[in-house]
C-alpha cells in the first residue's frame, strides 16, 4: 500500500472515530438508502482499488449523496422528518427536517 493511500485511510479512521460520532447523524446518502454512509463507503473504495484507481468511484459515490441531499431537502419542503448531513464537498452541511 502506498503513502498516499494508507493517508486517506488514516484519515477517514480518524474521522470515523473522533468527529462523527460528534455529530450525531449519517451522511445525506446513508440517510435516504440506509447501508454504509460516505465515509464507509470511500474507505472500502480506497482499501478495493486505491485512492487514485477508485477517483471515480469515490466521485460517483459523492455525486450520489449531493442528490439524495437535494431530495431530503424535498422532503422537508413537504413536511418530511429526516436528519442527515450533506458530506459532499470540503465541509460536512448538517441538516434537520421537519
Amino acid at each position: 500500500m502506498n503513502t498516499l493511500n494508507s493517508l486517506a485511510l488514516g484519515s477517514i479512521d480518524l474521522y470515523q472515530q473522533w468527529l462523527s460520532p460528534l455529530k450525531g447523524f449519517r451522511c445525506a446518502h446513508a440517510a435516504l438508502f440506509g447501508g454504509e454512509s460516505c465515509s464507509a463507503a470511500v474507505r472500502r473504495l480506497v482499501s478495493e482499488q486505491g485512492l487514485v484507481g477508485g477517483r471515480a468511484d469515490i466521485a460517483a459515490r459523492f455525486q450520489t449523496c449531493r442528490q439524495a441531499y437535494g431530495h431530503l431537502l424535498g422532503a422537508q419542503a413537504t413536511g418530511g422528518r429526516v436528519q442527515g448531513v450533506c458530506c459532499c464537498g470540503p465541509l460536512p452541511i448538517p441538516f434537520r427536517c421537519g
